[in-house]
């Protein structure tokens, strides 16, 4: 295999138009479906004994030619009608263990040349608007961004009609080979760990000039000029926050002239509140930032680090190698532009989880509650003032971040095993095997979906299979409690004996005596490094935590 290929992933392109070439371009980075012809895209999928069946892609790509799925009737009555019937029709065979890419909508064709003003985009709307509402419905479907695909390009550029007229091949060459890329960037960000935290500079980098001289010479952060693409950035940053990518903030400066700024300046779009973590003093720079990662409970191979002084980003390229440092540009239009480009090499993820939009607030109260510890007389004090409630969520609802957890946990993660989208799928509907997972509350706010343990009911005694959980809720006992909570079930469907099994690797060292702590004795090997624990489940001994166990979350469709 050539060693640029996409490692372990099948594909398939299927369109109503010919896609041939692209998926000639593809089959040289990847293993990809050899598709049956065209226009019969949905009749593949409907046919179990189709031949794309038997390849078994586990991610499929859906590009549509609008005009011909319309048969170019431009009527909007009629074609909500199509459209509807189309994604209906694809909604009755969408397969659980598979991810599906849908292709957004650009509409092409020479009557447009004569059709009502805004006709051409009230179409793509009704598409754009059926295709929301299915990737709302179903969490292994994505949108594919092909309209913006084509819109960089231009029409002039993007199609051919030569190649039309001669055997339905709707896209120029050059087209043909930015949709393979687009595909292939979209497998990459699937089977990718996205970085964690972007720590910012402010001097030359949130805004022009410096904090300490804008008395005499204001910063550069305005509507006008350069002002603008300071400005701008900070519109992208702020976008990047909400889609769960934490800010902080690593400077030399004076605090009180930087947080003014923060604070006061009209056009200002990051308040403190925004980040993260803050560091704005005269401590070296590196010193800082492994200041965060401990603050944040976070390795250094989750920051970024963003700076314009290059002597600044040199030192902690070379004395913390694992943080990624970024160029940073020479002028203040391509700020925004190289920031762009960062999120997608870094941070860009497949999907966001409501865990991922709530992430900033969820590191600022794990700051507040290491200060908290830090003011309390003893550990059971700390515990007993968190109020901590712990509460079952169904896995069905929340599979994404369960995928999520379970491919990105490495501290405590008892065995590391990952998973894809499909053994997700799979492990869900498996009889023998349940899904323990589990929301994490304090007095700070919630954690959200923080825990999950994977129990295997296949042998004669239970095993627990898989353990993983968030490092912000680790450092609580909360562990204590969860494993308790799985026996208790384990004595009500009538088990003696309960098994766990720990496989150590260089990161999840945090966890290596969990097992042992809490009471289990060693059953033997498992596998070439594993180690398999025991326990008898009528006399398990008592642990040391201080947490509540609330209602199970109500089960879907209830």
């Amino acid at each position: 295999m050539d060693g640029n290929r996409q490692k372990g992933q099948k594909l398939a392109l299927l369109s109503n138009v010919n896609m041939n070439l692209v998926i000639r371009l593809l089959q040289k980075q990847a293993a990809v479906y050899e598709t049956e012809g065209y226009g019969n895209e949905l009749g593949i999928l409907m046919n179990p004994s189709s031949s794309y069946h038997a390849f078994g892609p586990e991610i499929t790509f859906l590009v549509e030619d609008l005009m011909e799925l319309l048969e170019h009737d431009l009527e909007p009555e009629t074609a909500e009608k199509r459209i509807d019937g189309w994604f209906t029709r694809l909604e009755e065979v969408l397969a659980a263990a598979q991810l599906y890419y849908i292709a957004d909508a650009y509409l092409w064709g020479a009557e447009l040349a004569a059709a009502d003003t805004g006709r051409k985009a009230a179409l793509e709307e009704l598409w754009q608007r059926r295709l929301e509402m299915c990737c709302k419905a179903h969490a292994n479907v994505r949108a594919l961004d092909y309209h913006h695909m084509i819109e960089s390009l231009g029409e002039e550029n993007a199609f051919s009609a030569k190649m039309w007229y001669m055997g339905r091949i709707l896209l120029s060459n050059e087209a043909q080979k930015r949709l393979c890329a687009l595909i292939l960037d979209r497998v990459r960000v699937e089977s990718r760990t996205p970085k964690k935290v972007l720590l910012l500079d402010l001097d030359n980098t949130l805004w022009g000039g410096l904090a300490g001289e804008h008395d005499r010479t204001p910063v550069v952060l305005s509507e006008e000029h350069a002002g603008l693409a300071y400005k701008n950035l900070q519109r992208l940053l702020l976008e990047m926050q909400k889609q769960g990518v934490l800010l902080g903030i690593v400077s030399k400066n004076n605090e009180q002239d930087a947080m003014e700024i923060l604070k006061k300046h009209p056009h200002m779009v990051l308040r403190p509140e925004v980040f993260a973590a803050k560091r704005i003093n005269w401590t070296p720079k590196h010193e800082n930032i492994k200041d965060i990662a401990r603050e944040l409970n976070l390795g250094l191979d989750s920051f970024v680090f963003w700076d314009d002084n290059p002597a600044e980003r040199q030192l902690v390229k070379e004395m913390l190698p694992q943080v990624e440092v970024p160029d940073f540009p020479d002028k203040p239009e391509a700020l925004a532009p190289a920031m762009a480009e960062i999120f997608r090499e870094y941070f860009e993820k497949a999907f966001t989880t409501e865990e991922d939009r709530d992430k900033t607030a969820q590191y600022v109260a794990l700051s507040e509650r290491k200060r908290l510890q830090e003011n309390v007389g003893s550990f059971e004090d700390y515990l007993r003032e968190l109020k901590i409630v712990i509460r079952r969520a169904e896995p069905k609802k929340h599979a994404e971040r369960l995928l999520q957890m379970m491919n990105k946990t490495n501290q405590f993660n008892l065995t590391t095993r990952r998973y894809t989208q499909a053994q997700i799928a799979e492990l869900l509907e498996d009889g023998d095997r349940q899904v323990y997972l589990y929301s994490v509350a304090d007095r700070f706010g919630d954690n959200g979906i923080t825990a999950a343990l994977i129990a295997d009911f296949s042998g004669e005694v239970p095993v627990l299979t898989d353990f993983v959980m968030s490092c912000r809720i680790m450092g609580r006992n909360i562990e204590d409690a969860l494993v308790e909570d799985v026996e208790k079930d384990m004595r009500s469907r009538g088990w003696s004996r309960l098994q766990a099994l720990y496989v150590p690797t260089a990161k999840n060292v945090p966890v290596s005596g969990l097992y042992r702590r809490l009471g289990y004795g060693e059953a033997g090997a498992a596998g070439e490094k594993g180690i398999l624990y025991e326990i008898g489940l009528a006399q398990t001994p008592e642990r040391r935590y201080d947490v509540r166990m609330d209602e199970q979350e109500p089960k879907a469709g209830k």
